[in-house]
């Protein structure tokens, strides 16, 4: 018989009554039962009760050992009576009748229970990560993530696609967010930059001719963490393909994204094909580039009732109302709930009507609207009885964030919110500069390496604000996966591009030189996406929080508390690397 087991802790039946097995995993739960010892055994296939009897030597040292020792029995695989089956364990049906004990690991006090959330914080779990990753919803995840890696690679090179890797030492970016910087240890005063995307170098990799690329690549940001988002790195499925349109690179996306969810899914649904709404529209109807659209309601813009209007709370404002069917039966308390949840998003306070019958308004606004502003809004709106209608005023941009969130907090609360389903949809037609608004600058709003739709004539002769740009996002159930982009590969296009945002010539040669001299000989279309591996997990096991689909993830401070990252570096290493530490003075 092997040295530790003959067989996993998951894979015992019915049909192996009387077999003599040995099993080897962690000391799960116990439970005394007049003196009979019943034991979940665990290891990473599953679990399996023991049994030892009283007067036993199994009995003796079972009983004395702490919960998640390691240990390695020997025993009889034996029914379990009817009364005693487990039908929600596949090992459900048997228990082993245990006549050795050997202890493989010992295990002092656990921080924390292993078999049940019993509520601890973050930050206990992340520094004992290698315990909290045991618990069944963890390892749940990480095998989720696993084999959803898996599955991507393999559909991926069925799509056509090649896997390559990239350089993880790069050049610093000036674009997007805070490199991670490396020193260099051969050239004093220089840094590698751990690249925040692969950005580059696959373009490059079309330049070269190799039509059709994929990787789960390492990216590093230091940008800080927020629910979908973990600071420092991040894993995404890097996609690039030559001779492409934008519709040529929704195809295998939206392929791979359809199976990809049914497969890993859990019996909820993928609706397709995925709309495409342009970036204006999607800020118009659902107060978001990344609108969930489970939530089956849409904002309308109503600001021209009220221009001009004697309710001065509205004129002279941008005004979006959301008309929510079917609530005549809803208690004011509906009313006053989303009022707070309003609130709660930075709003004042949120207007609101109800229509009766024959088209009769009441709710706190109505006495300041004039007849032919209803008239207006049963038009504009399509009322009915039944409906109730919520208003945000103000400026555009706050206006779309508050309405944006109540459209699907009221969406749930009405009944309009469709669950089970992944909802996918493709945001199109970016614009591509952005004015920052404490310094009047124009600046890129998205992708800089993006083609301008119009090219080189529009960036030479329309507003600057006004060009959109080839480039879009996938959104599932108002989770933004990726943005990407068809490329520009024009170097008089991506200098003009540059010259906008305010990067003169040499800057830009400087900054971006090896791909300026790839362009110049020889660059075909090209364009590509990059989904994020870490979101799309999170989307399947239905988590809230990114760091609860990573096996290591850092906290919300950037910190690894289990390995004490980051930390200092004795002052021989860093004169190797010709670095000092200037700390900030403490105030």
């Amino acid at each position: 018989m092997h040295r530790y087991r003959s067989h996993n802790c998951g894979e015992l039946r019915a049909a192996d009554v009387d077999t003599d097995v040995r099993l080897s995993g962690w000391l799960h739960n116990r439970r005394d039962l007049g003196g009979i010892l019943f034991i979940d055994l665990r290891d990473h296939y599953g679990l399996v009760q023991l049994v030892a009897r009283p007067g036993t030597p199994a009995n003796e040292a079972l009983g004395s050992l702490t919960k998640e020792t390691v240990v390695r029995i020997d025993g009889k695989v034996s029914a379990r009576g009817a009364d005693n089956i487990n039908p929600e364990l596949p090992t459900g049906e048997i228990e082993i009748e245990v006549s050795e004990v050997e202890v493989l690991g010992a295990a002092e006090q656990i921080p924390f229970t292993i078999n049940a959330d019993d509520g601890v914080n973050e930050e206990r779990r992340l520094e004992y990560r290698f315990l909290d990753l045991r618990r069944e919803r963890m390892h749940r995840n990480i095998m989720l993530r696993t084999a959803v890696i898996s599955a991507i690679r393999h559909k991926m090179v069925a799509l056509g696609f090649n896997e390559m890797a990239t350089p993880i030492l790069s050049a610093t970016s000036p674009e997007g967010a805070r490199d991670f910087l490396v020193p260099s240890r051969l050239h004093a005063g220089k840094f590698y930059a751990l690249p925040q995307a692969p950005q580059q170098f696959k373009q490059l990799l079309m330049i070269a001719g190799f039509d059709r690329y994929f990787q789960i690549a390492p990216c590093f940001r230091d940008e800080d963490a927020r629910a979908d988002r973990s600071p420092g790195e991040f894993y995404q499925l890097d996609v690039e393909m030559s001779f492409v349109e934008q519709e040529d690179v929704f195809q295998p996306v939206e392929q791979l994204m359809t199976e990809l969810f049914t497969e890993f899914g859990n019996g909820r649904t993928v609706t397709s094909p995925f709309p495409r709404i342009p970036f204006r529209e999607a800020m118009l109807k659902y107060g978001s580039d990344k609108p969930d659209l489970r939530a089956e309601l849409e904002l309308v813009d109503v600001s021209d009732v009220f221009e001009g209007s004697g309710f001065k709370a509205f004129a002279g404002k941008h005004v979006r109302a959301l008309a929510v069917p079917d609530t005549g039966d809803q208690p004011r308390k509906f009313f006053d709930q989303l009022g707070d949840f309003a609130v709660q998003q930075g709003a004042k306070g949120l207007a609101w009507v109800r229509v009766g019958e024959d088209n009769a308004l009441t709710g706190p606004i109505a006495k300041f609207l004039t007849e032919d502003d209803i008239k207006s809004l049963v038009v504009a709106l399509d009322l009915k009885p039944g409906h109730a209608v919520f208003f945000g005023a103000g400026e555009f941009d706050e206006v779309s964030k508050i309405m944006g969130a109540v459209r699907v907090e009221a969406a749930k609360r009405a009944g309009h919110f469709v669950e089970g389903e992944f909802r996918f949809c493709w945001i199109v037609d970016f614009p591509m500069f952005e004015k920052d608004e404490d310094t009047g600058k124009i600046e890129f709003s998205h992708n800089p390496f993006s083609m301008p739709q119009g090219g080189l004539e529009a960036l030479e002769t329309k507003d600057p604000l006004d060009i959109l740009a080839w480039q879009y996002d996938i959104v599932c159930n108002g989770t933004e996966l990726s943005s990407g982009a068809i490329r520009n590969h024009e170097p008089e296009v991506m200098y003009k591009a540059f010259s906008i945002a305010g990067y003169d010539k040499e800057t830009v040669e400087a900054e971006f030189g090896g791909m300026l001299r790839a362009f110049k000989f020889g660059a075909p279309p090209h364009g590509g996406i990059a989904p994020g591996v870490d979101r799309i997990v999170m989307l399947l096991a239905d988590e809230p929080n990114i760091r609860e689909t990573i096996a290591f993830p850092l906290n919300g401070n950037a910190q690894d508390l289990l390995m004490g990252a980051p930390s200092e570096v004795e002052e021989a290493r860093l004169k190797e690397l010709h670095l000092s530490i200037r700390k900030p003075q403490v105030k």
